[in-house]
Formats: structure tokens, C-alpha cells, sequence
């Protein structure tokens, strides 16, 4: 009995080292990195990919071992750079990196990367067709395999799907010319400007486009007073017109456009609050499908793309 109680023990040891130092599991809550990562999905984050963050932030501060950088591509685990308290005891977040250290990213007036970029493949906009033939557009859904894919909205009589560049040429195909799908997303409607994504020791010149951005950053993550006066960002009771970073920040986005979980809402995300690398996929069920039904066989350890 002694043997047995020593051998859970040191099991259960291992699991939590192993958890703390090396790799975790999320599950993926919601629809915002389909089609890389589907809801219901758990997933191993590779905790060494960019170096060990250790533990116990509140108390020790932040320490990375074998620090690398991200790759711009990654899908990434981090905490929730709006949230309050101690960092590594926030809310977690998934997101794939778009924006590196100094990159310079041309977002339109929703902050939403334009095309000229790279983009995934699996990037996702918005569609918009006759409500009438909602019959045909679920039917030739079914018909090439696009699942999971529910009504995002309404617009004077249209429906609203998203669907990522390669569903909608699927769907094209499929139904020749029996449904017309008009994208309500367009790079111009309010402007496209630079943002640069601040970089450690690197000075990021305001703009009125980025004021408010650059502002909410600097309050958050910088440890410093700043407001803004109209386009003018005053620091520390001074009005400036550049800021010099004292960290290293990402800007992270949802595949799926209607997805606001993103850089979006809580700007940039410093490299103090990431986590790892998603890897692998090991296991993946819809979840709205009873318990015994919904098993994505095909997707179990997947590798994550």
C-alpha cells in the first residue's frame, strides 16, 4: 500500500512539473482561430518554444531561461493583457502573431491588417448573400465539407457567413454563379495607416492614428501616467511626440475577422505575457454535439499550422 501511495505521488509530482515547466493543455472556447483551431479543441502549448517564463511572477518579477523570439505566423498562448493582478494569474488568450518587435503593420480604421499583407490562408472575412438562398448556401456547404460555420449576422435582407479565401472559392465553384457573396470588409472604407509595434529601447513617433493605442499602452504595460489631449499624448505631465519602449510587444489576431478577441480589443501583448507555442492538437469534439457524437477523428494530434 506504502508502494502504491509513493508511486501516485510521484506520478502526480511529475504531471505538475511537467505542467508548470514544459507543457500545457488549453482548450479552445470559441470560433475565433477556425479553421487552424476549431472550438471544443485541446491543445499542447509548447511552454519552451520562445524560453521558459518561470513561475510565481508576484513574487520573483519576470524571468525568461533560453529567451527566443517569436515567428511571426505562430499561433501563441498568452494572458490576457487587459486583465488586473499578478500576469501569469490571468485569463488566457490564443492568437496568432502577426506583428513582431518593430514590425510596421498597415491596419485599416478597424485595426483589421489589409490585404497587401501576408495573410494565413485560413484568415476568415465576412460574406454577405440574399437571405432567399440560404438554402443553397447550407446545401453546398454540406456539400465541399464546410462545417461549424454559423450565421454571423443580418444586413438588409442578407445573411452574414464568414469564410476564410479558400471556402469562399470552394463555395464559388460549388454554387457557379447561383448565390453572389459580397465581402463587407474593404481595406479603404476608413483609411489604412501605419502602426509600428513598439520594440525595446526603440522610439515609436505619435501619430492622431495611433495616439490613443500608444497611450493605452504605456498606462498598461509601461508603468507610466499618460492621457491624451486631443491627438497630444502627454507622459508623466509632458507632452510628447514619441515614446521610447522599455519592452518588446506583438500584435496578435483572431483567424476569423468577427472575432474581436484580439489585438483589437486589448492592443498590443508584451512579451512578458506569453506563454508558448500551440503544437499539437490531441483531441477535438464540437461541443454543442451530445456527448457520444461530434469527434473530429481525422484532427486528433494534429499538428498545429
Amino acid at each position: 500500500m506504502k508502494q502504491l501511495l509513493k508511486a501516485v505521488l510521484i506520478a502526480a509530482a511529475l504531471v505538475v512539473l511537467i505542467k508548470v515547466f514544459a507543457f500545457t493543455s488549453c482548450t479552445i472556447p470559441s470560433t475565433g482561430m477556425e479553421n487552424s483551431l476549431l472550438r471544443g479543441e485541446r491543445v499542447i502549448v509548447n511552454k519552451w518554444s520562445y524560453g521558459l517564463r518561470l513561475p510565481l511572477m508576484g513574487m520573483t518579477g519576470y524571468h525568461r531561461l533560453a529567451a527566443r523570439g517569436v515567428e511571426r505566423g505562430d499561433i501563441v498562448l498568452f494572458n490576457n493583457p487587459a486583465g488586473k493582478g499578478t500576469i501569469d494569474r490571468r485569463e488566457l488568450f490564443i492568437n496568432r502573431c502577426i506583428g513582431l518587435p518593430g514590425d510596421t503593420l498597415m491596419l485599416n480604421g478597424q485595426l483589421i491588417q489589409t490585404r497587401d499583407q501576408v495573410l494565413s490562408p485560413d484568415s476568415k472575412l465576412v460574406y454577405a448573400y440574399p437571405g432567399e438562398q440560404e438554402d443553397l448556401v447550407v446545401e453546398a456547404m454540406r456539400r465541399v465539407g464546410i462545417g461549424d460555420n454559423k450565421l454571423v449576422g443580418f444586413d438588409r435582407g442578407d445573411f452574414l457567413r464568414s469564410f476564410s479565401h479558400y471556402e469562399i472559392y470552394l463555395m464559388r465553384q460549388e454554387l457557379r454563379g447561383q448565390v453572389t457573396f459580397r465581402s463587407l470588409q474593404t481595406d479603404t472604407a476608413d483609411g489604412v495607416h501605419p502602426f509600428v509595434v513598439p520594440a525595446r529601447g526603440r522610439a515609436v513617433r505619435v501619430y492622431p492614428w495611433n495616439a490613443k493605442l500608444l497611450c493605452n499602452t504605456i498606462v498598461q504595460h509601461e508603468g507610466r501616467q499618460a492621457r491624451l489631449q486631443g491627438d497630444t499624448l502627454w507622459v508623466d505631465g509632458r507632452r510628447v511626440t514619441s515614446y521610447t519602449f522599455t519592452k518588446d510587444y506583438h500584435w496578435v489576431a483572431s483567424n476569423n475577422s468577427v472575432s474581436l478577441c484580439d489585438s483589437r480589443l486589448f492592443g498590443f501583448v508584451p512579451d512578458d505575457h506569453i506563454i508558448g507555442r500551440a503544437s499539437l492538437i490531441w483531441f477535438s469534439k464540437d461541443t454543442e454535439e451530445p456527448f457520444w457524437h461530434g469527434f473530429r477523428w481525422k484532427r486528433f494530434f494534429r499538428l498545429v499550422q
